[in-house]
């Protein structure tokens, strides 16, 4: 499989032409890749528009993933945005209201995405919640929403893998939500190399018609690599408007450094990768089993990831964190009850074996019995889109009661809302936020 964008870079440097052209460091090396660092020059191709190498390299993208494949330098979040204006675009060319039921641990980027192209949603929420990082929504229930709700939506959005990495049944919701006509969308930024275990788990594979990945998050690319799936399935409008989806809401100066970090990928997944994956995943599976014994309680299911319920081993989740920092081990996320950490093949069976004998070198304490806030369920008031059109204001939590949210309180991980805008903020949230250390919120001016 070949590198048409790595090769047209390296020969543009070997070229040691003047540079006329963006960006402003000319090629002239300060923190190392700077040579590399191009734009849009003649032969370059032009990501929103690409019929060039950067087509070339995602058609070899599409090959691996088994499907029509476009790159993102802006992660998972353009393509999120991308994902809700073709849902849009379809709705109106079936005459349907701009609609989708979203599961309720949504990233951020979907309240963005509904507000700027007036998409509504139906928060679906699961019987079973223990966190609001998780809605493991189950086949069952997506049926009985459906055969209960009075306005069909035009597309199920669900995040799988989830930042704790519970997996939902993308396959038995993606024949459901075929049967009654209804498009199924997946944010499965934490899963591109669910493609390439030895059976896929992939929702391409399983069924899905829209789908997201984020290279960098499991696969070796740079921070920003993502990729935009389409099924041969889905509507054909999808590919036929996918760069005009992408160019509506991405920068015109797309990273080429990025580019080349998907491009070179290619090779990489096609030869190496697999095998790299699949000598390394009985290893995480002993290093799992190691700590299971050892008394630590860890959930989900996703292969690469280990998320560790920190209170049942007498720590909170912030605890164990700082103590596998001060041993030299940085992790994902952690907060009052998770610790998650994400696992590739590059750590290396040195870096698993290293946090394992560090995780267990840990003295185990009696239990917290303190239990997280339940998904909170507020009144809606406003549309998403109405909420963040408003004039707002920030204030101390503790004055919001009552109030209607304009933005999300949220960081950067998780970045998924405890509440969502357009909702009225209750005595309950208030304390969701307290115990997650949210100290003000943006409301609504009333």
């Amino acid at each position: 499989m070949n590198t048409p964008i790595c090769d047209f870079v390296r020969s543009y440097c070997h070229s040691k032409s003047l540079r006329l052209h963006m960006p402003g460091h000319k090629g002239i090396v300060r923190i190392g890749p700077e040579a590399k660092d191009i734009t849009e020059i003649p032969g370059a191709d032009s990501l929103f528009e690409a019929s060039g190498i950067i087509r070339q390299s995602e058609k070899n993208a599409g090959k691996l993933f088994g499907c029509d494949t476009f790159y993102s330098t802006e992660g998972s979040s353009l393509c999120i945005r991308a994902m809700i204006y073709l849902c849009m675009l379809y709705a109106k060319s079936q005459g349907q209201k701009p609609l989708i039921a979203a599961g309720r641990n949504a990233h951020k980027t979907l309240l963005s995405a509904a507000a700027m192209w007036d998409m509504d949603i139906h928060w679906l929420y699961p019987k079973q919640a223990d966190s609001y990082l998780s809605c493991n929504l189950t086949p069952e229930e997506l049926e009985d929403y459906l055969a209960t709700t009075s306005l069909p939506p035009i597309a199920v959005y669900l995040t799988s893998p989830d930042y704790l990495g519970t997996m939902v049944d993308i396959q038995k919701i993606a024949q459901i939500c075929h049967r009654h006509q209804i498009l199924l969308v997946v944010d499965n930024a934490h899963g591109a190399y669910l493609k390439f275990l030895e059976k896929s788990m992939h929702p391409m594979d399983l069924g899905a018609d829209l789908c997201c990945d984020s290279a960098h998050k499991t696969l070796p690319a740079l921070t920003g690599g993502a990729y935009l799936h389409i099924s041969s399935n889905a509507p054909k409008l999808f590919t036929k408007h996918a760069k005009a989806a992408m160019g509506m809401v991405g920068s015109t100066s797309p990273s080429y450094l990025l580019l080349q970090s998907l491009d070179a990928l290619n090779p990489y997944l096609e030869k190496e990768y697999p095998d790299a994956l699949r000598s390394f995943i009985p290893q995480v599976r002993s290093c799992k089993e190691r700590l299971k014994q050892t008394g630590f309680t860890l959930i989900a299911d996703e292969p690469l990831k280990w998320t560790i319920d920190c209170k049942a081993y007498g720590y909170r989740g912030n605890d164990v964190a700082d103590w596998l920092s001060a041993h030299g081990i940085i992790c994902e996320f952690s907060d009052p009850d998770y610790l998650v950490m994400m696992l590739t093949p590059e750590l290396g069976p040195e870096g698993l074996h290293h946090v394992t004998k560090v995780l267990c070198s840990m003295k185990r304490l009696t239990p917290i019995l303190e239990t997280p806030p339940a998904m909170i369920q507020c009144r809606r008031t406003l549309s998403p889109r109405e909420a963040a059109m408003s004039l707002s204001e920030v204030l101390p939590v503790e004055q919001c009661n009552g109030r209607i949210l304009a933005d999300p309180p949220v960081g950067c991980p998780p970045a998924v809302p405890r509440l969502v805008s357009g909702e009225e903020i209750t005595e309950r949230a208030i304390a969701a936020f307290q115990y997650y250390g949210i100290t003000h919120c943006r409301v609504c001016i009333k």
